[in-house]
């Protein structure tokens, strides 16, 4: 155990956090993501939520705060604008840690092919639809 990181993020997932790079991208996704196959570096975290996981990842990584869209969910198929719960729980948890940044979205496939070119895959063990998003690392910038 170590003080001031969340239990949740494991040996694994820390030394994955650590290694990415600025625009480096790492994504949360749900447990009905075929994430297996999809090609990054998979880590599996059956039992906590996608939500659990955000929190506990922005904690330590700081959003890109160059582009304009530095976290992103999964569009509802047939629906585009419609919003799910477990999204605005996603950006209070962004507005929680990085104040002033938003979701944005993706349609579907558009989503699965940006996560097949990121740096890592996080499965969480999320029931709800549509529990997925990317993220964008940003840099830590100088104290002082």
């Amino acid at each position: 155990m170590l003080k001031n990181i969340p239990p949740i993020l494991g040996p694994d997932l820390l030394a994955i956090l650590r290694a990415m790079g600025h625009g480096d991208e790492i994504a949360i996704v749900d447990a009905n993501y075929p994430a297996d196959g999809a090609g990054p570096v998979l880590v599996r975290l059956d039992g906590v939520s996608a939500t659990d996981v955000l929190d506990a990842i922005l904690t330590l990584m700081p959003l890109d705060d160059f582009v304009d869209e530095a976290a992103i969910c999964m569009q509802v198929v047939g629906n585009a604008s419609q919003r799910e719960p477990v999204m605005d729980e996603f950006d209070a948890i962004i507005t929680k840690h990085e104040p002033g940044m938003k979701l944005a979205s993706l349609e579907r496939f558009a989503f699965y092919e940006r996560v097949a070119k990121g740096y890592a895959i996080v499965q969480s063990g999320e029931r709800r639809l549509y529990g997925n998003i990317l993220l964008k690392k940003g840099v830590i910038r100088p104290q002082g």
